[in-house]
């Protein structure tokens, strides 16, 4: 059994009572997985110590090369109370002038003292806050788009499967559903580019404010993927957080999907995505739907029916 697999303590009891039963260091070395002069330092610190030789020991130095002298840290403080507005930087040059038999300890070291003591006031920092977009109702095919995960599951090779799906707005047709290992904007890239080059460009895409579609940390939080879109032409719209409603007919599709094709969840991923390929079939060809826009059609028959409208406007 390696050495750190186990609580250390417990190891060297095992170690030293092996021993006082008479195996060999060096046999008991190799199993443990350590040195011959480390199997022996243990064993001498229990003849010298006892029990109390094989607990723990403190890795902190039993001296501080540079640890600030009391006196110099306590003149820190002084000046701090004294001048409550001044930070490192003053009390330095203040020390310098106040001192100049001592080595100035550096600002670093100043600030530290007085962080240590709660004289450091923080900044209260405001990064980004996610904040939902004007949303925007398509009335033909790839005028909008709705993208979103539904919701992780282990399959059954104990892998977690992240399944991206693509939704046109008008007709609810489903673009894409693939089941991928991550939701690693790397992933997504791979997924709507081949949507692109199948089904085109669409005006505007609706997502929520996670990873991959939006980032906390960047700029508008825009993600790479976002940015990417916003060069293709493609509007992005965002949901505001907590409210998926905004979201409703993807988040309903994320409902039938989840009761067709991922319980029982399947071994691998080959396995499940056959079955999401099978799922988008049936749910694009075969089952209708009941929305106003729908009215008993097929998503098929709402696409086909909204190109031939949108093309009827552009004529006239």
């Amino acid at each position: 059994m390696p050495w750190r697999t186990c609580k250390p303590m417990d190891e060297r009891l095992k170690f030293v009572a092996r021993l006082l039963e008479g195996e060999k260091m060096s046999a008991l070395c190799r199993e443990f997985g350590i040195s011959r002069p480390t199997g022996y330092k243990i064993f001498n610190r229990y003849k010298n110590s006892g029990l109390q030789g094989l607990e723990d020991r403190s890795r902190r130095p039993y001296r501080h090369a540079n640890k600030l002298p009391f006196q110099v840290e306590r003149a820190i403080l002084q000046i701090k109370r004294e001048y409550d507005d001044w930070g490192a930087p003053k009390i330095r040059e203040k020390l310098i002038k106040q001192y100049p038999m001592i080595q100035p300890p550096a600002k670093s070291t100043i600030h530290a003292v007085l962080d240590r003591h709660g004289l450091v006031k923080r900044r209260n920092r405001r990064g980004y806050r996610a904040q939902g977009t004007p949303l925007s109702e398509s009335h033909h095919s790839n005028g909008l788009w709705c993208t979103d995960y539904k919701g992780e599951f282990m399959l059954g090779n104990r892998q977690y499967c992240y399944p991206l799906t693509i939704t046109d707005y008008r007709s609810r047709y489903l673009l894409a559903c693939e089941g991928l290992a991550s939701t690693k904007s790397g992933f997504a890239f791979d997924v709507f580019e081949q949507v692109f080059k199948e089904f085109g460009l669409p005006n505007a895409i609706r997502t929520d404010n996670g990873i991959p579609f939006a980032s906390p940390n960047a700029f508008f939080g825009l993600s790479r993927l976002s940015v990417w879109w916003l060069r293709l032409g493609i509007q992005i719209e965002r949901i505001k957080p907590g409210h998926p409603e905004q979201n409703g007919r993807h988040e309903r599709m994320h409902l039938t999907l989840k009761k067709a094709a991922t319980k029982p969840a399947s071994f691998n991923f080959l396995q499940q995505q056959e079955r999401f390929d099978d799922f988008i079939h049936v749910y694009n060809y075969e089952r209708t739907h009941q929305g106003k826009m729908c009215c008993g059609r097929t998503p098929m028959e709402t696409l086909e029916d909204g190109k031939k409208i949108w093309q009827e406007k552009r004529l006239n």
